[in-house]
């Protein structure tokens, strides 16, 4: 694996160790706990999100991070169409 792969997978471990024993956290908290850039934290985030693994909560700049999905009230986007 390349370094940045590396990086976002050691990320996602930490951020799935820590939300499983803790529930929530912020976006900012992770960041900073794990010494993690921005781009390595939002990537790792992206794919815990995407694997049905933590929901989000926008708020501000920062992310209220859940541990499991929640259900929402909000539809999700339509996929974009190529024209």
């Amino acid at each position: 694996m390349m370094p940045l792969q590396e990086n976002i997978q050691t990320a996602i471990t930490n951020i799935s160790g820590y939300l499983a024993e803790h529930q929530k956290a912020t976006s900012w908290q992770l960041k900073v706990m794990f010494r993690l850039s921005s781009s390595v934290l939002y990537l790792a985030l992206g794919a815990l999100y995407n694997q049905g693994k933590i929901s989000l909560e926008a708020d501000g700049i920062n992310y209220h991070v859940t541990w499991g999905q929640q259900t929402s009230s909000v539809p999700p986007a339509a996929p974009i169409q190529n024209l």
